[in-house]
Parts: C-alpha cells; sequence; structure tokens
C-alpha cells in the first residue's frame, strides 16, 4: 500500500482507504489550510491507532501532532508547505513545539482537535481512546 492513502469513507469500524490515490490536496498544493492539517493529523492517528494525550497541571490539554514530514507524505504535498502552515498555526497560539515532545497542540488547538474528533471522526477515536477517556476530553475542552 502506498504512503499516500487516505481515508475515503467508513464501513463500520473498518476504515476504507485507496491505495492508488495521491492524496486530496494535489490540485491545491500552494494553499494548505490549518483546518486541513488538522483533520490530516486527526486522521493518520486514527490509521496508526495512536492518540497521544497529557493532561498538564493547568488543567489544559495537549494533544502530539504527527510529525511535518509524516503528514506531508499523507498529504502528498512537499513538506515546506506543510512548514509554512504550521508557522501559521503556531502565530495563530494552536501548537508549539516542545523540547522532547515534538509538535503540541495549545488549549486552542487542542478545542479545535478534539471538536474535529467529536463532530466527524467520534466513532473511530472512541474505538482508540474509550468511551471514558473520550467523555473526559470533551469534558475538559
Amino acid at each position: 500500500m502506498s504512503g499516500r492513502c487516505r481515508i475515503s469513507g467508513f464501513a463500520g469500524d473498518f476504515f476504507t482507504l485507496c491505495a492508488h490515490e495521491t492524496g486530496p490536496v494535489k490540485s491545491a498544493m500552494a494553499d494548505l489550510s490549518v483546518d486541513l492539517l488538522f483533520d490530516a493529523a486527526v486522521r493518520i492517528q486514527l490509521l496508526e491507532r495512536s492518540i497521544v494525550i497529557s493532561f498538564a497541571a493547568d488543567n489544559s490539554v495537549r494533544i502530539k501532532i504527527p510529525t511535518i514530514r509524516r503528514l506531508a507524505e499523507f498529504l502528498g504535498t512537499p513538506h515546506y508547505l506543510v512548514l509554512r502552515t504550521f508557522a501559521m498555526m503556531e502565530k495563530e497560539d494552536l501548537v508549539i513545539k516542545a523540547e522532547r515532545e515534538g509538535i503540541v497542540t495549545t488549549k486552542k488547538g487542542s478545542k479545535k482537535m478534539i471538536r474535529l474528533m467529536r463532530d466527524t471522526y467520534r466513532k473511530e477515536t472512541e474505538g482508540i481512546l474509550g468511551t471514558t477517556v473520550l467523555e473526559e476530553l470533551f469534558r475538559k475542552s
């Protein structure tokens, strides 16, 4: 299977993947949006069945974002375009680069990502995190 697969639909608890597609960004390479990167980050986490969440002392939630190279590979776009959008995300206080953690969401970014998990990928996210953890995430966001 190609590294450039994307979720094209859901069938029960299983993802339906299109192995021969080049990704959803091919025609809009020069203009990656913040929403597109957050969506890609969630989809990567769901496909890899790995969502890293930390709860800080100030009651905030931080979610680890896949690496810039992983996002670029997933979207089928050059990594420098993803870097440019990440710079915007940092300016908008959605993500930060944390030493020894990589890129993680801020309180504002976590709310955006959790909303996406709740509204678009709830069933799949619950399948990985479980109901209790997911409900706690919703409560804290």
